[in-house]
């Protein structure tokens, strides 16, 4: 078993309004981030890394391209988003923070839901 406490685990602020806890593990990183009132994240997006995002409370406008077309979508607390490869951007136009754990992996494009849903041994 492997435990990351929150002292061990890297803290960034970010200027754009977020502060970001991040926990790294060899093959995927976790991460908490903490998006004040108000503030809009970078537009950026991954190559190889996909981030699975669920957001823990609050609620953000998702935007993101389509090829050329802009999409967005609020999402809220329960909600859950994987970016993929495309561009994309998070805002806060709430008067609240916003809370959501990202996780990032590289993938294989295995489809592996069987062994999500059943490796899972009592003992």
């Amino acid at each position: 078993m492997k435990i990351i406490t929150k002292k061990e685990a890297l803290n960034v602020a970010k200027p754009e309004g977020v502060d970001v806890t991040y926990y790294l593990f060899d093959e995927y990183e976790m991460h908490l981030n903490i998006q004040e009132p108000h503030t809009t994240q970078s537009w950026h997006h991954h190559e190889q890394i996909h981030e699975t995002l669920f957001i823990i409370e609050g609620e953000l406008l998702a935007e993101w391209r389509d090829g050329e077309e802009p999409k967005s979508q609020i999402v809220n607390a329960g909600d859950a988003i994987e970016t993929e490869n495309t561009p994309h951007t998070f805002s806060n136009n709430s008067d609240k923070q916003a809370k959501f754990l990202v996780i990032k992996q590289v993938l294989s494009g295995e489809n592996k839901k069987e062994v999500l849903k059943n490796d899972k041994i009592l003992d």
